[in-house]
């Protein structure tokens, strides 16, 4: 056990953790509703759109790649499959398979031109983001969808405690798909064979060429995979804003990206983990809830989470070159 303790704070991911903590503690102390039971699950529900982007970008970072067309994906899936909802006598099921559909298509539109052009993924999905969502925009004229069937409204809700004050504390929708997306992406990364692909993909391409892994088809899944995830979110947030807007979410990619890369995935490949990425939510939504909390005007908000976002990246970028040099006097 003190091994692995060990080993875990020595490691990015304790690091953060210990970030948290500390963070958790000062907002404690300083404000009076931020530890309490309604304030996180609120967090919880609020941010449960940019976990399960951060869950699908994971894939794709720890591959080598980078996407940036996750939102405009997650705009037109949930558009379309709320468009289909209030015109035709459709349910869950078939508002699931539309945006899945939709999403996966996507995602692989990325993965086929960035595989087949030969391109940077950062180039096709910027060029991608913006193709989607100017396409949705001038097919939508900017309209708004107010009305949403009643099914979809009330959602999924389980009051699990009621307290002195008659207040409900409800596990809902958001919840549901926030865990099931980091649950699902564990899995694959970390108890299949195709999750040791995509490490293998990401820490080096030609080394995987070698050992037989077809990396156009990998590639295929990877992005497929994001734009499943955002597919999913799209639902989650749509159900959460009880309103569908065509420029609502395109906007929010550096936060989900600064999530990830905060909780230490990297942006050359083959490193991440669930838990860091979990962590990186975490301290994100922490520290924007605690400011507003405190009062802080919002565009001090906006440094303030760029600070600690440069400060972190700039802390694992030292990190990771001392254990290189560390290799490398080691083999000489």
């Amino acid at each position: 056990m003190p091994k692995m303790f060990s080993g875990l704070l020595h490691s990015h991911e304790g690091k953060l953790l210990l970030v948290v903590v500390a963070l958790v503690v000062f907002l404690s102390m300083t404000t009076r509703s931020f530890l309490t039971a309604q304030n996180m699950l609120d967090l919880l529900t609020s941010y449960a759109f940019s976990g399960m982007l951060a869950a699908g970008l994971l894939v794709v970072l720890i591959a080598g790649g980078i996407d940036i067309s996750f939102t405009a994906t997650a705009s037109v899936a949930q558009y379309i499959a709320m468009t289909v909802a209030n015109h035709y006598n459709v349910g869950w099921i078939e508002v699931i398979a539309i945006s899945a559909v939709i999403g996966i298509a996507c995602g692989l539109l990325n993965a086929l031109l960035i595989g087949t052009l030969g391109l940077s993924s950062i180039i096709v999905t910027i060029a991608t983001l913006n193709v989607f969502f100017g396409l949705l925009m001038f097919f939508t004229h900017g309209n708004e969808i107010f009305q949403l069937p009643d099914w979809f409204v009330n959602g999924a809700n389980w009051v699990v405690y009621t307290d002195a004050q008659q207040n409900p504390y409800v596990f809902n929708l958001q919840m549901i798909g926030l865990i099931g997306a980091f649950v699902v992406t564990a899995v694959l990364l970390t108890r299949t064979n195709i999750g040791r692909q995509i490490y293998a993909l990401g820490s080096n391409v030609e080394a995987a060429k070698r050992v037989g892994i077809r990396v156009f088809r990998l590639n295929l899944l990877v992005y497929g995979y994001m734009g499943f995830v955002a597919g999913m979110a799209s639902l989650i947030q749509a159900q959460y804003a009880q309103s569908v807007s065509p420029n609502a979410l395109v906007g929010r990619e550096l936060d989900v990206l600064a999530a990830v890369v905060l909780g230490g995935a990297s942006l050359t490949g083959g490193v991440g983990t669930v838990f860091g990425t979990i962590l990186g939510v975490m301290l994100l939504a922490f520290l924007q809830n605690g400011l507003l909390l405190l009062g802080v005007q919002s565009y001090w908000s906006q440094c303030f989470t760029g600070a600690v976002i440069l400060i972190a990246v700039s802390a694992l970028a030292v990190e990771r070159q001392r254990h290189r040099a560390s290799a490398r006097r080691v083999m000489a």
